[in-house]
């Protein structure tokens, strides 16, 4: 049931990450879920994916929109200013965080919290998406702030059961 999967491997080989993507693409497709790739605009274009996500270390939104004209471009930040810089560049979402912290990269201690993700979301016009240490117990919380949604890695990739856990995790924006 995930509306969308980002493909992020920070130390693939170009080849191997357009390998795995395109195992990728064929298996959302079948779901119908969207395919972001994480930094690499070449291998999402390559891949048919349907965006990318960016850092601030990426090549920057507007030379991603230049070239990639129909992707999905998402840019991770935290702060508003940036947030509108990478909306009038050309972003069409901003993935904000790490809203309550995160083992998944190296973030040292920061937990943004609820009301920095809304600063973040009333900054913006395009969608906002809380990441960070969500968890389904406290998913609830990004739903009822002013983002759009949540995504998430650990909650799900270390889940015995991933699929009931996307449900979890899906079931307060649902209400």
């Amino acid at each position: 049931g995930a509306p969308a999967i980002q493909l992020r491997d920070k130390t693939a080989a170009a080849s191997t990450l357009l390998e795995e993507a395109r195992e990728l693409h064929t298996l959302v497709r079948r779901y119908g879920a969207l395919l972001f790739i994480n930094d690499r605009v070449d291998v999402a274009l390559a891949a048919g994916a349907d965006g990318v996500h960016l850092g601030p270390d990426d090549l920057p939104v507007h030379a991603a929109r230049r070239i990639a004209p129909n992707l999905l471009i998402g840019f991770s930040t935290d702060d508003p200013e940036t947030a509108r810089r990478a909306q009038q560049d050309g972003a069409d979402y901003i993935g904000c965080g790490a809203v309550f912290g995160t083992r998944t990269k190296d973030v040292g201690e920061e937990a943004i919290g609820i009301d920095r993700l809304n600063a973040v979301a009333d900054a913006v016009s395009i969608p906002v998406v809380g990441i960070g240490g969500v968890t389904a117990e406290n998913v609830g919380q990004i739903a009822g702030s002013r983002a759009a949604g949540a995504a998430v890695v650990g909650a799900v990739m270390a889940a015995p059961d991933p699929a009931s856990a996307v449900r979890s995790l899906l079931a307060p924006f649902r209400r």
